[in-house]
């Protein structure tokens, strides 16, 4: 077996975040920041992290009845380890793994999900036939390794988004199913808070409530689906519906209705960049205003960022802090950046939609 490294890239949302949860879809895409894997073959039966970044080592030994019991509550290595072996991806040898990083940790752009996703690149490339696992079989691993295993309230974007990479259209549910977008011009500023999130709790409770709100949507109209709502049908039942629900109601399917026209004007013929943009921006009032997901700093720079050439914009992933994206004109990328650094934005810097996990071999 030859040494490899394997590049597992960010995301960013732009259409769809506190979506995929309820089965709706998302537009989502990869960026130009990875995690790399260096991973080299040993003869030892254990598994040696460098994590560079963290200043930490670790050791996993090989475990012949690939059972691999947690330690802590969250524990992605060893979770990937016994997904991997579900699906006969068995490790048979030791490696060594350098693993280091330029994506913001807690930052929106599913720093765990590039973890987990090049983690079980790497163990699909190590223990299989030495093919690369199909993009549908990486994402739904990584899924079931970074979600079913920590019984997590995520969805399925994060994973499915980085196995494809480039620009994606996810019916998200049962019945997954992932579909290329062809890229327009389409030039993009990542903002960095620095603002820690909860994920978890704020993916939690938002779906929750969600959920509430449609049950109860149910039982007065057994014919209601949520994948078909309007926001003129909705407006019929809601004032049934438990006041303190009703905007996690509303907020959904205007975000929903929102996605669709983001993907009607993505497969046209000519997509128009200054219409994306202010579907990003209608769907960052949903998230801020309505479902109240963001920070008051991060609305403060995106207005900031309006201001001064942006197309559009919005909060990425779960909320409370993170990340936003701005679609701006190429030539006003690094502008842009400038702005937003004087206005007290700790780190802005030029992006563009990549491609998804992929290895080079040494």
């Amino acid at each position: 077996m030859q040494s490899f490294t394997v590049h597992s890239p960010a995301r960013v949302c732009l259409f769809g975040d506190h979506q995929d949860y309820l089965g709706l879809p998302v537009i989502a895409g990869t960026i130009d920041r990875f995690m790399s894997f260096e991973v080299n073959p040993t003869t030892a039966m254990s598994f040696e992290f460098d994590l560079s970044d963290l200043g930490q080592n670790l050791e996993i030994l090989i475990d012949p009845s690939n059972a691999y019991a947690q330690g802590q509550k969250i524990d992605f290595l060893r979770a990937g380890l016994r997904v991997a072996a579900r699906y006969g991806f068995i490790a048979k040898h030791g490696l060594q793994i350098r693993i280091s990083s330029e994506i913001p940790i807690n930052a929106g752009i599913s720093s765990s999900s590039a973890l987990v996703v090049g983690w079980l690149y790497t163990l699909a490339l190590a223990f299989g036939n030495g093919a690369v696992p199909s993009k549908d079989l990486l994402g739904q691993m990584a899924f079931e390794a970074e979600v079913i295993e920590h019984q997590s309230p995520g969805g399925q974007m994060d994973q499915y988004t980085i196995a494809h990479g480039g620009l994606v259209h996810i019916k998200t549910g049962t019945s997954i199913k992932v579909t290329p977008l062809a890229l327009p011009e389409m030039s993009l500023v990542l903002a960095d808070s620095k603002i820690k999130k909860q994920t978890l709790s704020t993916i939690g409770s938002v779906r929750e409530f969600a959920t509430q709100a449609f049950e109860q949507i149910h039982q007065i109209d057994p014919n209601f689906s949520l994948a078909d709502a309007r926001i003129e049908e909705i407006n019929k039942t809601i004032n049934h519906v438990s006041p303190h629900l009703r905007h996690y109601a509303t907020a959904a399917v205007r975000n929903h209705e929102i996605t669709l026209a983001a993907l009607e004007e993505l497969k046209s013929e000519s997509p128009n960049i200054v219409v994306l943009g202010r579907l990003m921006s209608a769907h960052h009032h949903e998230l801020s205003q309505v479902l109240n997901v963001s920070h008051q700093n991060i609305d403060q720079w995106m207005q900031i960022g309006l201001n001064n050439g942006a197309y559009g914009g919005k909060i990425v992933g779960s909320g409370h802090g993170g990340c936003s994206v701005f679609l701006v004109p190429r030539e006003q990328q690094n502008s842009l950046c400038k702005e937003l650094l004087t206005a007290g934005v700790p780190a802005a810097y030029p992006v563009k939609i990549d491609q998804g996990c992929h290895h080079i071999t040494s």
